[in-house]
């Protein structure tokens, strides 16, 4: 994925990662025989050995689900530490953000281990606090990976 505006994107996966320390909702773009659909998501993530994986938990079904199955090409955005900024006329006027965006593909979670670990990252990630979940609850939830393929970085200052 490549930015027109080169001066506002961000390279260091350092820096990377803190926008997505920040970021508490994803949004995610589906495409179903409907058409376009996208919906704000709570996650949790690892990135390790180079590979973002995206964690999230849902209802069994409903069309997200449907159309993730039907397709489960996706494309992702989050954004963070929004700031209007003023100006004297209103061409001056401008908004300060990080955002990430990227793409990748989805994969539903079946096994009850790799679910408990994809919720707890989730959960670290929105409220810094470890929890464990028992098989009650692993089985009353669908949870799924976004396994990224690329993503990008801005900040506009």
């Amino acid at each position: 994925m490549k930015l027109r505006r080169k001066d506002r994107e961000v390279t260091e996966i350092k820096e990377l990662i803190q926008i997505i320390d920040q970021c508490k909702v994803c949004r995610i773009a589906i495409q179903d025989s409907a058409g376009l659909y996208i919906v704000p998501m709570n996650f949790g993530y690892a990135y390790e050995n180079n590979q973002l994986v995206l964690f999230f938990h849902s209802a069994k079904d409903g069309r997200k689900v449907r159309a993730l199955k039907e397709n489960s090409d996706v494309c992702f955005e989050m954004d963070c530490e929004h700031r209007l900024i003023t100006g004297d006329t209103a061409c001056q006027y401008s908004y300060s953000f990080k955002s990430i965006i990227g793409n990748g593909k989805v994969v539903f979670i079946d096994d009850a281990e790799e679910k408990k670990a994809a919720l707890s990252a989730l959960m670290k990630h929105q409220t810094g606090k470890d929890f464990s979940f028992d098989d009650k609850m692993i089985d009353s939830v669908l949870v799924f990976k976004i396994i990224v393929h690329e993503f990008t970085g801005k900040y506009h200052p």
